[in-house]
């Protein structure tokens, strides 16, 4: 009895008697040369989804790609302008000389058809690139003389399967010069359109948009601190705020890839679902966590927070709180929401938490540390969207006088350092000046205690609710530091305005 697993292999294995061939069809590919050189109108269209890597024979590729040069050029692309390119070309030899050209324009009919035949051929591109990841998955299991890894198998058909969904084959990633400036060119465009400054998807925070143009794609950025800096509640603000922006652009007609915001995918590592929407609903409702948490609300508070609950159900936020996950499992996950929801940000709180391929074990933790960020910032490559990833940072900070956090404090690995496109940290001094209240004084206390603590309440003062965001490192601009403002209550981060800076007061 043949089992169905056997049966899936003998078809995608073909015994020695059997070869059959790729799947192609070089008579369309023929007809839409001709067609191009007869109207090369039609390359507008076609030139946005072909490439020359995606014809079967490799001379049509590059026919094909010099008639896209010509074109580009302003030039007339036909047998005669073509034929220059190709007299010592030695496949064409072969086939009679340049006069192939000339042959390949032999039916005006193809016109009709162009687009039609470039579709075939795209289709016919994806499924031989399918063959190949196909063949390799089978050759990969069946070579058990290596070390046996099938989860680790599994993790790149899924990742060569992903390619082929999204480039139609294996050599999208190589762009020419010209392609790189035009996706320059077109985030300067999305730049000026959102009003200056932003390039990238929003924080929602203008002072730190205007300081890293926001986040790029393709960027992997870290935001580190201490505990209780309010590191989840920042990166919790600006997956809110970047999510709520992307609504707000399509329903103003705005195109997704030109849109300011992103739909989120938020891997929460250390807090659940709930916890991290009850954080957002206590932001948008005004209403402190802690009291949402424990039912201290009363009725007009609980209606606020149902009407902030309406308002968010559409939110393209999504979180995935599954514990444990290893570096491949999470990028896994990311591709499928990518596919499935077309993200465009994504968010992993806390980098410490995740875990690496465990073939090390936990002999070598800083080994494992630098796998993951390397793994982060391929992610954010692959997928060209913005990752931001949380990290904790070292003890000796709190060792120092100035508690400000610096590079060499990230904590287990130099590597996330050098991985990162940006750096940031967060710093609170009130969060340490809380911690240093001297004893309270009471009647009968000499003065030294009386003014320590007044000397303490004015530090207190000086430092309520600010917060600093340190810009340690970043590829794109100058580093520096953002003053934001913290509601401690709501975990809400805003923008810091100077007194100075306020409208005047008329009485």
């Amino acid at each position: 009895m043949v089992t169905p697993l056997a049966a899936s292999l003998a078809l995608v294995e073909p015994s020695p008697s059997q070869s059959p061939s790729l799947p192609q069809n070089v008579e369309a590919e023929a007809a839409l040369l001709g067609a191009l050189m007869i109207d090369n109108r039609l390359a507008e269209d076609i030139q946005l989804k072909l490439r020359p890597d995606h014809f079967f024979e490799p001379l049509h590729g590059r026919i094909y790609e010099q008639i896209l040069k010509l074109i580009d050029r302003n030039m007339i692309a036909n047998p005669v302008t073509l034929r220059p390119l190709f007299e010592a070309d030695e496949e064409m030899k072969e086939l009679g000389g340049p006069a192939y050209l000339a042959q390949l324009t032999g039916s005006g009919a193809a016109i009709i058809g162009a687009r039609d035949f470039a579709g075939q051929i795209y289709d016919l591109a994806l499924l031989r690139a399918l063959v190949g990841v196909g063949r390799e998955m089978v050759e990969s299991a069946l070579d058990t003389s290596a070390e046996v890894d099938p989860k680790g198998q599994i993790e790149g058909a899924e990742a060569a399967l992903y390619r082929v969904a999204e480039e139609g084959g294996g050599e999208g990633s190589v762009k020419s010069f010209a392609q790189a400036t035009r996706l320059a060119v077109q985030m300067a465009e999305k730049a000026l359109n959102a009003g200056g400054g932003l390039s990238g998807v929003t924080t929602g925070l203008e002072s730190v948009n205007a300081k890293t143009g926001g986040l790029h794609h393709s960027d992997l950025l870290i935001l580190a601190g201490r505990p209780g800096m309010g590191k989840t509640a920042l990166a919790t603000n600006i997956a809110f705020n970047a999510a709520q922006r992307f609504v707000r652009d399509q329903e103003d007609g705005i195109a997704p890839e030109k849109s300011a915001g992103a739909a989120v995918a938020f891997f929460s590592l250390e807090m659940s679902a709930d916890q991290l929407a009850t954080r957002v609903l206590a932001e948008q409702s005004g209403i402190s966590s802690e009291n949402l948490r424990m039912g201290k609300i009363s009725q007009q508070d609980f209606r606020n927070l149902a009407r902030a609950a309406a308002e968010l159900e559409s939110l393209p936020l999504y979180i995935d709180d599954t514990p444990g996950l290893t570096i491949a499992s999470l990028r896994t996950r990311a591709r499928r929401l990518k596919r499935q929801r077309g993200i465009g940000m994504i968010v992993v709180d806390y980098l410490q938490l995740l875990q690496g391929t465990g073939r090390n074990g936990n002999d070598n933790r800083v080994q494992e540390i630098s796998e993951i960020s390397r793994g982060l910032k391929t992610l954010a490559k692959e997928l060209q969207v913005p990752v931001l990833a949380l990290s904790q940072l070292s003890r000796a900070v709190e060792q120092r006088e100035d508690k400000r956090p610096q590079l060499s404090d990230l904590r287990e690995s130099g590597s996330i350092e050098q991985d990162a496109d940006i750096v940031l940290f967060v710093y609170r001094e009130e969060y340490y000046v809380a911690s240093r209240e001297p004893k309270r004084p009471i009647e009968g206390d000499d003065a030294k205690t009386f003014e320590a603590h007044d000397q303490w309440a004015r530090d207190m003062e000086r430092v309520y609710g600010l917060s600093e965001l340190i810009v340690a490192k970043q590829r794109h601009g100058a580093t520096g530091k953002v003053k934001l403002r913290f509601e401690a209550k709501i975990t809400r981060f805003s923008d810091f305005i100077e007194d100075t800076y306020l409208p005047e007061q008329r009485g």
